[in-house]
């Protein structure tokens, strides 16, 4: 590794830095990541200084993020996501869906059908790119479209719910520090996470962290929290990580196909909101913690939100969650299934 690629490294985390402290002394919402992340976005557009990626340092953030997730998990929480599965169930499908309604966009402007279906779909930018690449999509595109989905989610979305929809009631997970358990499940989501790398699964340095926690929070019934600031680091290093992917070129790159998915994900964003609607009155379920977990955005970001806001975290997950599941299991047989009949 060169100096100046050292050099840049260490920029990328003090930009980062000055960026999430500028945002938190403004209020902002997840002030730690979308600041970092708009401040390392805006040095890579408006000057010739490119900021590289932290090496490592998503899957960092992933790994404290994913902890901090699983310990919210206990038996009585569990109980309840539980006896709320078939809402768990209808509320990703209908997000899954929804996305037909870019697939529609983007065909209407002249994308091939690969393309427009796995530029839609509201799974992971990764997992989308590898199976656009077995069915013959244009990956740039799926790739610009997959990351811009994900920024404008987690720009607009804990905006819109802090300011509009303010503060949900605090819940039940008055956890403090236990270094005796944290010394035992950190180092054992690493494991898990290197194990599930090396499987190929998605999101590996999130959900190998996740399930650890959970797994031990619910079997002894802790109440442990991670320790003060950790949040905020986590927040930091997946900001400007994602920060990272966007420069000038980014943007200039085929500026109205990155305007109709814009358009396909503010829509999608709608139908989950209006579908939240009508599941909270069927269910007297927390609003906010449906809508949350049923926007098209990203496991850690949505999650972090939660625990911002404080919403019910393990809810919004499992939305999450299972909606990954479905877009990872049914996407390509769907898809191809299509082509056949189109052809």
């Amino acid at each position: 590794m060169s100096d100046g690629r050292l050099k840049l490294y260490w920029a990328t985390g003090l930009v980062g830095l000055a960026g999430g402290y500028l945002a938190s002394r403004v209020g902002w919402p997840l002030p730690w990541m979308v600041g970092s992340l708009l401040a390392i976005i805006l040095v890579r557009c408006l000057t010739p200084w490119q900021l590289s990626e932290i090496p490592g340092g998503r899957k960092c953030g992933q790994w404290i993020i994913g902890i901090g997730i699983g310990l919210h998990f206990t038996p009585a929480v569990v109980e309840q996501v539980a006896s709320n599965f078939g809402l768990i169930f209808c509320g990703a499908l209908i997000t899954s869906v929804s996305s037909v309604v870019g697939v529609w966009l983007l065909r209407r402007t002249g994308e091939d059908r690969a393309t427009a279906f796995f530029s839609s779909m509201p799974g992971g930018s990764g997992e989308m790119v590898n199976l656009g690449a077995r069915n013959g999509a244009v990956l740039s595109q799926v790739a610009a479209a997959q990351s811009l989905r994900v920024l404008a989610v987690v720009l607009c979305v804990p905006a819109l719910f802090k300011f509009l929809l303010g503060n949900g009631v605090p819940l039940t997970h008055a956890g403090s520090v236990h270094w005796g358990w944290l010394v035992v499940i950190c180092p054992l989501g690493v494991l898990l996470a290197l194990g599930w790398q090396r499987l190929k699964q998605p999101n590996p340095w999130l959900f190998g962290p996740l399930l650890v926690a959970a797994v031990a929070s619910v079997s002894a019934n802790l109440q442990v929290a991670l320790p003060d600031g950790a949040s905020q680091i986590g927040q930091w290093l997946i900001g400007s990580g994602l920060g990272c992917h966007f420069n000038r070129a980014f943007f200039r790159r085929a500026p109205s196909f990155l305007g109709r998915t814009l358009i396909a994900t503010a829509l999608t964003m709608l139908i989950a909101g209006l579908a939240a609607c009508v599941l909270s009155v069927m269910t007297n379920l927390d609003l906010r913690s449906l809508t949350l977990g049923m926007m098209p955005g990203g496991i850690a970001e949505m999650s972090l939100t939660a625990e911002t806001l404080q919403l019910s975290v393990p809810l919004v997950t499992a939305l999450q969650v299972m909606r990954l599941l479905f877009v990872l299991f049914l996407a390509e047989p769907l898809f191809r299934h299509w082509d056949k009949r189109c052809d």
